[in-house]
């Protein structure tokens, strides 16, 4: 593991967990591993841990962030909580605010909500959320915002003061934040840009909640004590990923053993590389400069790791080694 004293980048850090399946565990143990990984999340002194919302996925246990969060909430006692997030085109705007604004109650001054605008994968999960396909994002953000503030034609209960709203944005998501003068996460190709948050800035109206763009980068991170130990550890999620694209069907997690065990086409394979490459890997030394062009680049205030892999130790391991980045670990 690296010393604190040797690495230090200028931006809060923080995780984002999607309740990953494993094999050999049931889906409930993918929820219990969310819970463990926030408590150690909060030992390592990371910023948040933010869970999920995904429907109708088998590599993916988290269909209800609000009682998630409410779960990681009730068994750390300080790192800030969230959702990463919910998606507002699959509930309605009250619902969402009567459900931040009880875990703002319950748990003052640590709970985030974060909102996206994504549909279900496929299109029978979609039914059966009864998703619309009109694009109502910025009026559902507008419409949620006047009940968190109390400002709506309903009050929404308990009349607690807001927790803050984050955006998770690409393309036109960036301008919506913006023109709603919310905090952003951004992640995925749009980060390629030279420039990528250049209109979000332009744009941004200053609110006295948010007076400044608020910017946070999501990248898949993972730390090793070598950069073998690294690609190692990212194999599992990028074979995961392969599968989705042969099979249709996103899987849960397996051992590194098995994935080498099994056979990969050259198609298999030049998609994990694909993927692999998109992530950022290797040890701490090598990892830190990759994290600090990102963040000197898009200006970021923080970053968020979305690691993952089927060993857990390890996985602690590597976020231990992503939180003394900053030097927050003890």
């Amino acid at each position: 593991m690296p010393d604190a004293s040797s690495v230090g980048i200028l931006v809060f850090l923080s995780l984002l967990d999607r309740s990953r399946t494993r094999t050999s565990f049931d889906d409930g143990s993918a929820l219990r591993h969310t819970v463990e990984r926030a408590v150690h999340a909060e030992k390592i002194g990371l910023h948040r841990f933010w869970v999920a919302e995904h429907h109708g996925v088998p590599g993916i246990a988290s269909g209800a962030p609000a009682v998630l969060a409410a779960a990681v909430a009730s068994r750390t006692s300080r790192i800030r909580v969230g959702s990463g997030g919910v998606m507002l085109p699959n509930h309605q705007p009250l619902i969402v605010a009567e459900q931040f604004l009880m875990l703002e109650s319950l748990f003052p001054g640590r709970i985030d909500l974060g909102v996206g605008r994504s549909l279900g994968f496929t299109d029978p999960v979609r039914a059966a959320l009864r998703s619309e396909h009109a694009d109502t994002f910025e009026a559902d953000i507008a419409e949620l915002r006047s009940y968190l503030d109390g400002s709506g034609p309903v009050t929404a209960r308990p009349a607690v003061p807001s927790p803050p709203v984050f955006v998770l944005a690409t393309g036109a998501g960036l301008e919506v934040a913006a023109r709603a003068g919310l905090p952003v996460v951004v992640g995925g190709p749009v980060l390629q840009r030279d420039d990528p948050l250049a209109l979000y800035r332009k744009h941004f109206r200053p609110t006295p909640s948010n007076p400044e763009p608020y910017v946070i980068i999501s990248l898949d991170v993972t730390i090793a004590a070598d950069a073998a130990d690294a690609r190692r550890l990212a194999v599992p999620e990028a074979w995961a990923m392969a599968r989705s694209r042969r099979e249709g069907e996103f899987p849960a997690l397996e051992p590194v053993s098995a994935i080498d065990e099994s056979q990969w086409t050259p198609q298999t394979r030049n998609r994990i590389e694909a993927s692999l490459a998109s992530s950022i890997l290797g040890t701490a030394g090598q990892v830190r400069p990759r994290l600090e062009e990102v963040a000197e680049r898009t200006g970021a205030n923080e970053i968020m790791a979305s690691t993952s892999t089927y060993d857990r130790a390890e996985l602690f391991g590597a976020d231990a080694a992503f939180a003394q980045l900053a030097g927050v670990a003890g």
